[in-house]
């Protein structure tokens, strides 16, 4: 009896996209459509000749794929939260920068 061989082809580096946007690109988006639904949702006024509200929930998302492609163009994967981590943490610039809180020293001169 023989074994029977199919060939798998697995590249586990592959990227896995939509558009040229990864996942997380795409649930940034998705935040985007939700922030600009609710905010429309106040709006009622028109531009251009159509309501306000529509322009904000539509064309906003709609428009922020393209904006989004052209912001990650060249950049490596997960360009976009480690941008976002960035922007959100606080920084540490030196290691041996003194202290401005600091009133008293932590070492007094004589003790062991």
């Amino acid at each position: 009896m023989t074994l029977d061989v199919t060939p798998v082809h697995r590249n586990l580096r592959t990227r896995v996209t939509f558009l040229g946007l990864e996942a997380e690109d795409l649930f940034a988006i998705l935040a985007v459509a939700v922030v600009s639904n609710v905010l429309g949702r106040f709006l009622h006024r028109e531009m251009f000749g159509m309501p306000m509200n529509m322009v904000i929930q539509y064309l906003v998302p709609v428009m922020s794929v393209p904006g989004l492609m052209f912001f990650k163009y060249g950049k490596q994967r997960g360009y976009l939260l480690d941008w976002v981590q960035f922007h959100t943490k606080p920084h540490v610039y030196a290691g041996i920068e003194r202290d401005s809180r600091l009133q008293t020293p932590y070492l007094k001169q004589g003790e062991n």
